[in-house]
C-alpha cells in the first residue's frame, strides 16, 4: 500500500485554507488504496508528522499529537507527496523543488509551471505570446514605489482603462487585492499589494462573470465542465471572506450556464494555457467573460487550486463524471506517470 503524504499548512497567508483543503483530501482519500501520511508545516516553517484525528479544519489543533519531522527524512516516511500547501513556500515551485531533490514523486505541475504560474505576471505574459486573450495590465515593482509612485499612477491612467484591480503578483486568495474605481486610491492600492510582494499586478477591471475550469493530465489534459462564480451581494468582487466564509451569500453554479460554443472554445483555452505553461497533474483555469461583449479573457492558473467544500475544482470534476475519491486517484497516477517518463529519460541518456 503506497504512503501518500498530504503536506499542508505552510507560511503564507492562505495556511488556514491548507487546513481545510487537507482535510478534505484525507477524508476523500482511498484507505484500501493508499495509507494517508498527514505532515504539517506550521506557521513558523516546522515540520511535523500530524495525527490526522486531530486535523481540524478551523483551528491548529493538528498540532496536538504531532511529532517533528527532520524533512530529510522525508522520504523513508513516504513514497508519494500530495502537496495542498497553498500560496508561498508551497504553491511557488519552492517545495516542488525540494521534492524534486529528494527523488520524491508528486502530485501537480513542476517547479517551471508552479512559478510562473505563480507570479500572475509572467503567466500574462506566456499566455499573451500564445494569443490568449488577457485584460491589459502592467507589472509595477516595489522598489519603485518610494520613488515614482506619482509617475506611475499617472502612466497607469493613461494606458489602462479605469477601473483597475491591483494585486500582488505572488499571492493568493485575494490576498492583497483592492478594486480600484478613482485614481485617486490607486497609489495606496499599489501600496498595499506592495506589502504582499515586491511585484505588484496592476491591471484592467472587466465587467465580467468569473468562470472556473478544472484541468486534469499531463500532456494530453482532460477539462471539466465550467463552474460560475458570484460573490454575495455585500462584496464587490470575489475576495477573501467571500471564498472562505458560510455566511458570504457566494452562489457557485456548476455547470456554468454557458452555450455550448462557449463552453467549447473554454475548454480549449484551458488546455492551450494548461500546455503552455507546462503544467501537470492538475490545476484550475479561471477566466472572465465579458457581459457586454461575451469576449473571453484568462485570468491565471491555479497549480494548487482549493480542495475543500467551498471551491469549485472538486464539484466541478464532480459535475463532469468523476467524484473526489477518484479524482485524487487520478491525480496520484498522473505524478507517478510524470515522475517515471522523467526517470525513464535519465536512462535513456546514461545508454
Amino acid at each position: 500500500m503506497k504512503k501518500i503524504g498530504v503536506i499542508f499548512g505552510g507560511q503564507s497567508g492562505e495556511h488556514d485554507v491548507s487546513i481545510m483543503s487537507a482535510s478534505a483530501v484525507l477524508q476523500a482519500m482511498d484507505k484500501n488504496k493508499y495509507k494517508p501520511v498527514p505532515i504539517g508545516i506550521d506557521r513558523d516553517g516546522s515540520w511535523y508528522l500530524a495525527n490526522p484525528k486531530e486535523l481540524d479544519i478551523n483551528k491548529d489543533n493538528w498540532l496536538k499529537g504531532a511529532k517533528p519531522l527532520n524533512i530529510g527524512e522525508l522520504k523513508s516516511k513516504v513514497d508519494f507527496v500530495f502537496p495542498v500547501v497553498h500560496g508561498t513556500l508551497g504553491e511557488d515551485g519552492t517545495l516542488q523543488g525540494l521534492l524534486e531533490i529528494m527523488d520524491i514523486p508528486y502530485a501537480g505541475p513542476g517547479v517551471l509551471a508552479s512559478s510562473l504560474c505563480m507570479d500572475k505576471c509572467m503567466a500574462k505574459d506566456v499566455f499573451a505570446k500564445n494569443n490568449i486573450n488577457v485584460p491589459k495590465y502592467k507589472l509595477v515593482l516595489a522598489e519603485e514605489i518610494d520613488t515614482n509612485i506619482a509617475g506611475i499612477v499617472k502612466e497607469i491612467n493613461e494606458t489602462i482603462p479605469c477601473p483597475w484591480f491591483v494585486k500582488p503578483a505572488n499571492a493568493g486568495s485575494s490576498l492583497g487585492v483592492s478594486r480600484v474605481d478613482v485614481v485617486d486610491d490607486l497609489g495606496r492600492a499599489i501600496w498595499l499589494a506592495g506589502s504582499y510582494d515586491r511585484r505588484i499586478l496592476v491591471e484592467e477591471a472587466i465587467d465580467a462573470r468569473e468562470i472556473e475550469v478544472g484541468v486534469i493530465g499531463n500532456d494530453v489534459p482532460k477539462v471539466s465542465l465550467p463552474g460560475e462564480v458570484t460573490a454575495g451581494e455585500s462584496f464587490e468582487y470575489y475576495d477573501f471572506e467571500a471564498k472562505y466564509s458560510d455566511s458570504s451569500g457566494t452562489r457557485l453554479d456548476i455547470p456554468a450556464d454557458l452555450p455550448a460554443k462557449t463552453i467549447n472554445r473554454l475548454k480549449r483555452i484551458s488546455a492551450k494555457a494548461y500546455r503552455a505553461c507546462d503544467c501537470a497533474g492538475f490545476s484550475r483555469v479561471d477566466f472572465f467573460i465579458e457581459k457586454k461583449t461575451g469576449k473571453i479573457y484568462l485570468n491565471e492558473i491555479n497549480t494548487i487550486p482549493g480542495l475543500t467544500k467551498y471551491s469549485l475544482f472538486p464539484l466541478m470534476w464532480e459535475e463532469s463524471g468523476i467524484g473526489f475519491t477518484e479524482l485524487i486517484d487520478q491525480i496520484v497516477e498522473y505524478g507517478y506517470e510524470r515522475y517515471y517518463d522523467k526517470n525513464s529519460r535519465k536512462t535513456l541518456r546514461r545508454r
